[in-house]
């Protein structure tokens, strides 16, 4: 990713000597499109996610770590790739989530520095008092609209991301 750390001090040139940047195709203002609705959705569907994760005593980021440790222990690299997060915020969640008791570090036997986060049960109790209220607003709110159209829009989700991650430049872990 890159980030603007110098642009409070950068020497912005007048207007008429900006570059032109050039048209964009229907293909272009599709996915711009899409990448603006998407910051939208997100916004929406993290206000839900923190409301329901309430329900079970924890924040959506604790929810959101805690959802990629459900089916088997891993790495915090391999959690951030999954969950969509940084390393580093996924340690910073881990390691309170280990202080509450909600997930533990285990050793990892690939790999003797990177362990292995687990859910413990006050963790998997947690997840369970959040989906009683997630499933009902899940349901309600998918009622609103077409199955097949949803199942489309997921398809097309999935593989738009797979199309960026492949775009996008290995970092090291």
């Amino acid at each position: 990713m890159t980030t603007a750390q110098n642009a409070p001090d950068a020497v912005v040139p007048p207007r008429e000597e900006w570059p032109v940047p050039p048209p964009a195709t229907p293909a272009g203002d599709a996915l711009t499109d899409i990448a603006l609705t998407t910051l939208r959705l997100n916004a929406r569907l993290m206000e839900a996610a923190q409301d329901m994760a309430a329900a079970g005593g924890i924040t959506a980021a604790w929810w959101q770590v805690l959802g990629g440790v459900l089916d088997q222990p891993r790495t915090l690299a391999d959690i951030g790739r999954l969950m969509g997060m940084s390393r580093q915020g996924v340690r910073r969640v881990a390691d309170l989530l280990a202080d509450q008791g909600l997930a533990e570090y285990r050793p990892n036997p690939a790999h003797r520095r990177a362990k292995l986060l687990a859910c413990t049960e006050a963790g998997y109790w947690a997840i369970r008092r959040i989906s009683l209220v997630q499933h009902p607003w899940a349901d309600r709110i998918g009622a609103q609209l077409d199955l097949n159209e949803l199942r489309g829009a997921l398809d097309t989700m999935r593989r738009l991301v797979a199309v960026l991650e492949a775009a996008r430049p290995t970092a090291p872990d």
